[in-house]
């Protein structure tokens, strides 16, 4: 018995070195090492029949499932867990983000709104100042005119006055002419 103990606590500590170790390609000669020491394992440890030997062979195997199934479990729910509070976050922050595009939107309409009715404003302001330059305009040619008639008159004025003054002038020398003529 002390035989077996010892070859299967080498055997745990050799599993355990290899556990250890990166995986690699085992050499041939660790290859019959391990057969032999499992084949005398199996023999120490097995009852004569291949049945049993397959049983807990079996039983290891669906036990090894069923942990393997419990973690993938446990795995797919904490996955199912992150992918949903991921789900959560991305919901969350997409409201924050269509609620600050409806204010940014709003903003927009409001800046639209002004920016239209200062341009009405300036084009009410130069259609007046327009309407102004023009009525400025009518005013300075309607003066303009009265300026050119009124030096039209005044010339005709100084005329007359010229006219006046011969006639005058004339008229005082026919007086003097019929005057010595009637001594």
């Amino acid at each position: 018995m002390s035989s077996l103990y010892t070859r299967s606590k080498e055997y745990t500590r050799s599993r355990k070195a290899q556990s250890d170790s990166p995986p690699s390609s085992p050499s041939p000669i660790a290859k019959t090492l391990r057969h032999e020491r499992l084949s005398r394992l199996e023999a120490a440890t097995a009852p004569s029949t291949s049945d049993s030997y397959s049983d807990r062979r079996s039983s290891a195997y669906s036990r090894r499932e069923n942990r393997l199934a419990a973690l993938s479990s446990r795995a797919e729910e904490e996955s199912n867990r992150d992918y949903k509070r991921l789900y959560e976050s991305a919901l969350s922050e997409n409201q924050k983000l269509k609620s600050k595009l409806q204010e940014a939107q709003l903003e927009l309409a409001d800046i639209k709104s002004k920016l239209e009715k200062a341009t009405q404003q300036k084009q009410e302001k130069t259609s007046d100042r327009s309407s102004m330059l023009e009525m400025e305009k009518r005013e300075k040619r309607a003066l303009e005119r009265k300026l050119s008639e009124m030096e039209e008159e005044m010339k005709i004025l100084t005329e007359l006055k010229s006219d006046n003054q011969r006639l005058k002038d004339e008229n005082g020398a026919l007086i003097r002419v019929i005057s010595k003529l009637s001594k």
